[in-house]
């Protein structure tokens, strides 16, 4: 991603905390909630230009955590540990429902450079015309413009939430220069919020961003302390094709054991010597059908 570098030299141990009084300050302004989420963005900003955080594993994570917002929303009951298992343990030609599929969906959003290319692919269900056409209602500062994308497409398309948060993320992303879709809005809103317009949902838009921000430089430095000590222990893994599994586990979310680089058996020792190194956790807290991750 594109974010301002820090002067001074990166260490996951040390990335900046938010300051508590973003953390504990009571907005009782909208002025104050822009302020607040203004200030949260910035520091958010500020953590991502540490060289040490591993980008494409929190982007994912936050994918998760987007999708099991946007579950929650809809009504369904699948939470964090059944998007996973709708994923990655799909079989050649089966479908991951309705769950599953919009877990797809964010994770497509995160996965490649924000762009028109990249949105057609994480949202197969609309015309590129309608994507260009709802993203270039948003124009201004960064959380009005995301504001605007967001209740351009639900009026527009109601049923449409999924669609109108992953544009609303692409609208923020944009805004603040940054060049991958980093998940924040999905997770803060509630879904009152979503029925929202005008100043109503703007106002949602910043206290929703002072929340997700805030989880956000949390999970990063947990995420980036993490992902140091598994390359720590990774010159000690003595499987061929050990490199290649790790930079897998330095990028998504979940892995299986089968879709490393490795034969079964070898795949399964493989997770196990990382576990017992303390390098990554197994997901499920099942014996079989097993997901890692760091």
């Amino acid at each position: 991603m594109t974010y301002a570098r820090a002067d001074h030299i990166s260490d996951p141990d040390t990335l900046p905390r938010m300051p508590a009084w973003v953390t504990s300050a009571r907005a009782e302004t909208p002025e104050d909630v822009a302020f607040l989420s203004g200030a949260a963005l910035s520091h958010l900003h500020l953590v991502l230009g540490h060289t040490d955080v591993p980008h494409a594993l929190l982007r994912d994570r936050l994918a998760l955590r987007a999708a099991e917002a946007c579950v929650a929303r809809s009504g369904r009951p699948e939470r964090a540990g059944e998007l996973r298992d709708a994923v990655h343990l799909l079989r050649p030609g089966d479908r991951p429902g309705p769950a599953g599929e919009t877990y797809q969906s964010w994770r497509r959003a995160v996965a490649r450079p924000v762009s028109a290319r990249a949105l057609d692919r994480a949202l197969p269900t609309l015309e590129p015309e309608q994507i260009a056409s709802w993203l270039a209602a948003g124009q201004g500062a960064a959380v009005p413009r995301a504001a605007r994308v967001l209740e351009a497409v639900l009026t527009a398309a109601p049923r449409s939430e999924g669609a109108a948060l992953v544009l609303a993320e692409a609208a923020l992303a944009q805004a603040l220069g940054w060049d991958h879709l980093v998940p924040l809005l999905a997770a803060g809103l509630k879904r009152a919020d979503l029925r929202k317009r005008g100043d109503d949902l703007r106002l949602a838009c910043h206290r929703a961003l002072v929340l997700s921000a805030v989880e956000a430089v949390r999970q990063t430095a947990d995420l980036a302390r993490r992902a140091a000590h598994l390359k720590a222990v990774a010159p000690r893994l003595r499987a061929k094709g050990a490199g290649d599994a790790v930079e897998m586990f330095l990028t998504r979310d979940a892995v299986v054991p089968s879709a490393l680089p490795l034969p079964d058996r070898a795949a399964r020792r493989l997770c196990d010597r990382l576990v017992d190194l303390g390098a990554v956790r197994e997901l499920t807290g099942r014996d079989t059908f097993r997901l890692y991750g760091v």
